[in-house]
């Protein structure tokens, strides 16, 4: 796929609510999408999703447990800024988090001409526990739903935007 954006549910489903990435992206499942919306279910395959962002795509939305301090079920939105940090890319295909495949597509990228996302977002979850076990807690069960309605509104967001591309093709 060249252009659009694509959706990526990141997790672990054996280690509780370390499993909201994919349990959003299959919530995600029941809503019809706008044209160019790509919705996959990467689980732990996070060099497998740098790989895939290789065929272009203008906006990444990465939907993730993300542990930032606040009461278990907490939404975040976070546009990452860009930067691979200290270290680079970590090629543990198993425990890739996003900044771990931003910096892994960053070093595909160098020399190839291909571009990364024109925009990044990570819509994320405090995890109640990320132990071992099937299933969500519960506030983090309850996020689902509100975590695709943030995912809907920001793909309602891009497409009222052009991207730059769309403008280049503008008379």
């Amino acid at each position: 796929m060249s252009g659009g954006t694509l959706i990526a549910g990141i997790g672990n489903v054996f280690l509780g609510d370390d499993g909201f990435g994919v349990e959003t992206v299959r919530a995600l499942s029941a809503h019809r999408l706008p044209d160019g919306v790509e919705v996959v279910d990467f689980g732990v395959r996070g060099v497998h999703l740098a790989y895939q962002l290789l065929d272009g795509y203008d906006t990444l939305v990465m939907v993730d447990a993300t542990a930032r301090g606040g009461e278990p079920g907490t939404l975040y939105l976070i546009e990452p800024d860009g930067s691979a940090g200290p270290g680079g890319a970590v090629l543990d295909g198993h425990h890739m988090s996003p900044d771990a495949v931003l910096a892994l597509l960053d070093t595909l990228c160098a020399g190839t001409g291909t571009v990364p996302p024109r925009r990044t977002f990570v819509v994320g979850c405090e995890p109640a526990s990320v132990e071992e076990g099937i299933g969500l807690s519960p506030p983090v069960a309850a996020a689902v739903p509100r975590a695709a309605r943030m995912v809907l509104d920001l793909l309602r967001d891009e497409t009222a935007t052009p991207s730059p591309a769309a403008l280049r093709r503008t008379p």
